[in-house]
């Protein structure tokens, strides 16, 4: 690939044939397959565009990235073609399609050597951190900042595998490199503000999602990033009430949340905000929205079974999300603990130990074990089963779970 532009950029040799001898099967044939159609379109083919559609529809996430950057060298010479291959859904291409539209030039352009070995060497980082070969892929990400610094998507790779090691410090400065007119600039502020978020600087993402949500044109997403910012500084209701908005917001046929997803997470704030009530009302709408759906059933079982409310429904909403996510540890101990607080603790505690298996440091987890142990005489087992929670537990959670290892404190278990 690396001799096909270097055909391409010096004009010497036939890049086409170079490029060939990259066919095949494996990662060859998978990049040459990127690579062939933004070859093309340097080259002025006119078969480009066909093939650069059906390389994106194959590239996953990398699909409006690859559509923009073959638009960024068509529009120079081939406007309509540009916009042809731009007709896809998802907001970085809208905006691209109203940069042309405008007569702005988009960035981003592979038109030689430079360029394409940037998106190279972006691919080969994507493919690396699949490996879990998170700093070797950084590196890679970081050349090509250097390589094609007009790419916003270089820089997108960089600061998000930077994240991933928790360099958050050094991540979030490489973002300002990406221009507010750019057709992932949207892209780029969400990360950002997750990436504040992530690295403990809570207030600074809470004042960028702010100031999204009062500029021009802010929309149901911009709207659910604020709300979780808010449920990082567990300001819950501030965080239901910008969740109520998005869906305000949200219209018909929007793909980015659906629906029920949103009701979910407004319920879920309202509960933890302390407000019951209307909780209890949004997670019925998400459940009559979405009944299929496992963790709608098991937190509306959840909720209620520990607030001993419709103790019987309870149980069937949270045996259907068992049945249908057998392998959630999450849903697996819900039903668990459900049995558990109705008495049943020799059904509750092997469901509660194929939770704790999975979910080895879930603190909940491990002291609902704790605790059923207990009640069945098993106290040894118990001790060992809150030792595990106490070992990942903080605040209160960690002074409750020393005091029942000190003392032996047997759990309340409701009546049926």
């Amino acid at each position: 690939m690396l001799r096909a532009w270097l055909a391409q950029g010096s004009g010497r040799g036939d890049p086409l044939a170079a490029l060939a001898s990259a066919g095949g099967q494996g990662l060859g044939a998978a990049y040459a397959a990127e690579h062939r159609p933004l070859l093309l379109a340097a080259l002025g083919r006119p078969e480009a565009i066909d093939e650069l559609i059906r390389a994106a529809r194959s590239a996953g996430p990398r699909n409006a990235r690859l559509r923009i950057a073959g638009a960024a060298l068509l529009q120079r010479r081939d406007r309509a073609g540009a916009l042809r291959l731009l007709d896809a859904p998802g907001a970085p291409l809208a905006a691209a399609r109203r940069a042309v539209a405008a007569g702005r030039p988009l960035p981003g352009a592979i038109d030689g050597p430079d360029d394409a070995l940037a998106e190279l060497l972006v691919r080969l980082a994507l493919d690396l951190h699949t490996q879990e070969l998170t700093a070797l892929a950084a590196g890679f990400a970081r050349i090509a900042t250097w390589l094609a610094p007009d790419n916003s998507e270089t820089w997108l790779v960089a600061a998000e595998l930077l994240g991933q090691q928790d360099r958050e410090r050094i991540a979030v400065p490489l973002l300002v490199n990406i221009r507010a007119d750019d057709p992932f600039a949207a892209t780029m502020r969400d990360q950002r503000i997750r990436l504040l978020v992530d690295g403990g600087d809570k207030e600074a993402a809470l004042a960028a999602a702010l100031a999204v949500t009062r500029g021009a044109g802010a929309a149901a997403p911009d709207w659910v990033q604020l709300g979780e910012v808010y449920l990082a500084l567990d300001r819950q209701r501030e965080a239901a009430d910008a969740f109520g908005r998005a869906l305000a917001l949200r219209t018909d046929g929007d793909e980015t949340q659906a629906e029920w997803v949103l009701w979910l997470m407004r319920g879920g704030a309202l509960d933890k905000a302390g407000d019951w009530p209307q909780a209890r009302e949004a997670l019925r709408t998400a459940y009559r929205l979405a009944p299929e759906q496992p963790f709608v059933l098991n937190y509306l079982g959840y909720a209620q079974i520990i607030r001993a409310e419709n103790v019987e429904e309870s149980m069937r909403l949270l045996r259907d999300a068992h049945q249908r996510a057998p392998d959630s540890g999450a849903i697996t101990d819900s039903l668990g603990w459900a049995l558990y607080l109705q008495g049943d603790v020799a059904a509750a505690i092997p469901l509660l130990e194929q939770a704790a298996e999975g979910e080895a440091a879930d603190v909940e987890i491990n002291e609902h074990l704790g605790d059923a142990y207990l009640a069945a005489g098993r106290r040894v087992e118990a001790r060992f089963a809150w030792a595990a929670a106490l070992a990942y537990a903080e605040g209160e959670a960690a002074a409750r779970i020393r005091t029942k290892i000190d003392t032996g404190a047997v759990p309340r278990i409701a009546a049926r």
